[in-house]
């Protein structure tokens, strides 16, 4: 079997012409210098962008999403695929980039050259943590019962891994185990996932789990234990999918001003975050 490669991209929180991403990135102009820099990569069956595609939800940030990023995957021969985070809306991510009314959760299953992507919602709205409702793993497993040519890839915003920093953590996929429980022992290949803003790989029970970077900035993973710190910097993942398994190159973007710290959240800021956008107290 060819390998299958696939771009993944995740969190360009674009925003309307003129905004700027908490108040300091352009990040329609870095997502377009990203995209420049990854143009020698060749040919690639996929495109996928896994989710918090804008962060103001505003039809013109999909609009200028679709520009760029279907027009790139026209040149390099790739589809696209599309999945929600946290921040998008899914009314006008629906409409803009499914072409498609928006109701429930933007779940999708779509076949690109022999290879399915199945995509989860994984979204609460109002909200900044992940869920994945019984009704949605229920739909998955039943679309796995008969295998793909290519075999899976899922794709969903909140990783179904152990979060980086404290305030990631409050915003996790809530019950991961039923999401790997449920792929687990199919013809899924890998599960494609960003929200963290840093690379990450990982093989849990035999799932292989691909984190990929943020576009719009950098998490600093090694700060103080507490706080929440993001920095300059953008990149993407190449994976490539074979008979011998998955193999996934972090692929970075280099700019000016690379490492330049943007914000830091005190505890205080964290724990307000935490708790109106985590999971309820019960």
């Amino acid at each position: 079997m060819d390998p299958a490669r696939i771009l993944h991209l995740s969190d360009t929180h674009l925003l309307a012409a003129g905004e700027l991403h908490q108040g300091l990135v352009d990040t329609t102009a870095v997502l377009r210098h990203t995209l420049a820099g990854l143009a020698g990569l060749g040919p690639l069956d996929a495109v996928v962008v896994s989710g918090d595609v804008s962060d103001d939800g505003s039809a013109e940030s999909y609009l200028a999403a679709q520009d760029l990023v279907e027009g790139y995957a026209v040149e390099h021969g790739a589809g696209v695929v599309w999945a929600v985070g946290n921040h998008d809306q899914r009314l006008p991510f629906a409409e803009v980039l499914l072409a498609s009314p928006a109701e429930g959760p933007l779940d999708g299953v779509h076949d690109v050259a022999g290879l399915r992507f199945a995509v989860l919602d994984s979204s609460v709205p109002g909200a900044g943590y992940g869920e994945l409702r019984p009704q949605q793993l229920q739909r998955l497993r039943a679309g796995l019962a008969e295998p793909a040519p290519r075999g899976t890839v899922v794709v969903v915003h909140h990783p179904p891994l152990p979060a980086p920093t404290v305030l990631h953590d409050a915003l996790r996929l809530q019950d991961p185990a039923a999401l790997l429980a449920a792929v687990r022992g199919t013809d899924v290949r890998v599960v494609l996932s960003g929200h963290y803003h840093h690379p990450f790989v990982a093989t849990v029970d035999g799932v292989v789990v691909v984190v990929a970077p943020g576009v719009a900035n950098r998490n600093d993973v090694l700060v103080a234990p507490g706080l929440e710190r993001a920095v300059r910097g953008s990149g993407a993942c190449l994976v490539e999918l074979d008979d011998a398994g998955v193999r996934t190159t972090v692929l970075g973007v280099p700019a000016a001003g690379d490492g330049e710290e943007l914000f830091v959240l005190g505890p205080d800021v964290v724990e307000r975050i935490a708790r109106d956008a985590g999971v309820p107290a019960p």
